[in-house]
């Protein structure tokens, strides 16, 4: 039996984040470019996607380029942003076709300009779209958007349309990037590193990991099923024990 036929509908992760590491190390093992893993990284992004909207998941949240990632040599991240300009321009017929909608979460004023305005053209073509859900992380720091978070409650505190009392989870939650998604149930990285590198921080409070040693350009949509059969065997229990559950 093919891993998609084993997979519980009834329990899927309603949001999955992935940190997609290792398109450099894939390269360099073939003795090739750097950038020639990026470029082949996409041939993975676009499998994953596939399968994540073939079983139902409603979240899909890719790290696609943290604010570290602009401390790269120049030549990789001019590379990368016309990389990005280029597949969003040959994915977006596919993503209408299948029902995605684009969104993106980040210091999106940091991208060049050629990309943000890419990504703002993408993002309304498909926001009438009704299926998954496909959000790409660039400039993207999860200290950056708790701390941004905070000086945007600070100024209604200080402006008395807060009270400190008045902070709370739900409050600071609302304030984040992701205020209009739930929190991931499950978070994949690829790359064989065990470490979740600034992604998410608040949001991944209470996801299941899952850590994969398979290079981003060798993780397809069989691996992303494995990994959504793993977690359907997992007990979450949110603090509690297993008898208040049951």
């Amino acid at each position: 039996m093919v891993l998609q036929e084993q997979i519980d509908r009834h329990k899927l992760p309603e949001h999955v984040a992935i940190i997609m590491d290792g398109n450099g190390r894939w390269a360099k093992e073939k003795g090739k470019n750097r950038i020639i893993g990026h470029k082949n990284g996409v041939s993975a992004v676009r499998d994953i996607v596939e399968g994540a909207a073939e079983i139902g998941i409603k979240y899909l949240t890719l790290y696609t380029f943290s604010t570290e990632n602009w401390n790269r040599p120049k030549f990789e991240v001019s590379a990368l942003m016309e990389l990005m300009v280029t597949t969003m321009s040959n994915e977006i017929k596919k993503l209408k076709e299948n029902h995605i909608r684009l969104n993106a979460i980040g210091n999106l004023a940091s991208l060049p300009k050629k990309v943000y305005n890419k990504l703002q053209e993408s993002i309304a073509e498909t926001s009438a779209n009704q299926g998954l859900t496909l959000t790409l992380a660039l400039s993207y720091s999860s200290r950056w958007e708790i701390v941004n978070a905070a000086q945007k409650i600070a100024k209604q505190v200080a402006n008395n349309q807060l009270k400190p009392e008045d902070i709370t989870e739900q409050l600071l939650s609302a304030h984040l990037n992701t205020a209009n998604m739930p929190d991931p149930a499950l978070m994949i990285r690829t790359g064989g590193e065990y470490r979740v590198s600034n992604y998410l921080l608040w949001q991944l409070a209470y996801a299941e990991l899952y850590f994969s040693p398979k290079l981003w350009p060798d993780f397809f949509k069989e691996d992303l099923f494995a990994a959504i059969l793993d977690y359907q065997k997992r007990e979450r229990r949110f603090g509690l024990i297993s008898e208040q559950l049951n």
